[in-house]
C-alpha cells in the first residue's frame, strides 16, 4: 500500500468530532500551529485521516489544500494508517558498509513492499532510517522497537515469520 495524498477515510464518529474539536480548540488562532495540530493528529491516529484533515481545515480557518501541502512536504506525515508491525532498517555508515542494503531487498522481496510502504494485509511497514545508535552492531534492523543486530540476508525471512 503506497503512501497515498489523503485517501483513506475512517468512520465519522461522535469521538472523532470530539478529537477534531479539542485540536482545533488547542490550536486555532495561533500563529505556526498548522504543524503542531497535524503532529496532535498523527499522534492520535498513527496517521493523517483524510476525514479529519477535512474537519480540521474549517475549524482552523484553513484551506484543505494547505493541510495537504503541509502533509506532503515534510516527510515525518504520513496520509495512510501504519502498518501494524514497523520495520526499521538503519542505512548508516556502518550498517550500509556491512549490508544493509541487501537487508532492504530481502524485506522488500518476502513483503512485496518497498520503503515506506505498507503491505496489503497492514502488517507490515518498512522504513529507512539514517541511524539506530548501534553502529557497533551493525547491520541492525528493528521491528517494533525490538533490535536485532549483526543481521544476514538469511535471518531476516525467520525473524519476519515471528511477527505474522
Amino acid at each position: 500500500m503506497e503512501n497515498k495524498p489523503l485517501t483513506d477515510t475512517i468512520e465519522p464518529t461522535e469521538n472523532q468530532d470530539a478529537v477534531v474539536a479539542a485540536l482545533a480548540e488547542k490550536w486555532r488562532d495561533k500563529k505556526g500551529s498548522l504543524i503542531m495540530a497535524l503532529h496532535d493528529v498523527q499522534s492520535h491516529y498513527g496517521y493523517i485521516p483524510r476525514d479529519v484533515a477535512r474537519k480540521l481545515a474549517p475549524q482552523l480557518n484553513v484551506p484543505l489544500a494547505r493541510i495537504y501541502e503541509v502533509s506532503t512536504f515534510y516527510n515525518y506525515f504520513r496520509l495512510t494508517p501504519p502498518g501494524k508491525h514497523v520495520i526499521n532498517v538503519c542505512m548508516g555508515t556502518a550498517c550500509y558498509l556491512k549490508g544493509a542494503p541487501e537487508l532492504i531487498e530481502e524485506i522488500e522481496s518476502l513483503l512485496g513492499i518497498k520503503e515506506g510502504q505498507t503491505t496489503s494485509d497492514g502488517l507490515f511497514q518498512l522504513e529507512v532510517v539514517r541511524c539506530l545508535g548501534c553502529c557497533g552492531l551493525a547491520p541492525v534492523k528493528t521491528i517494533d522497537g525490538e533490535v536485532h543486530a549483526k543481521m544476514t540476508r538469511k535471518q531476516v525471512a525467520e525473524i519476519i515469520a515471528k511477527y505474522k
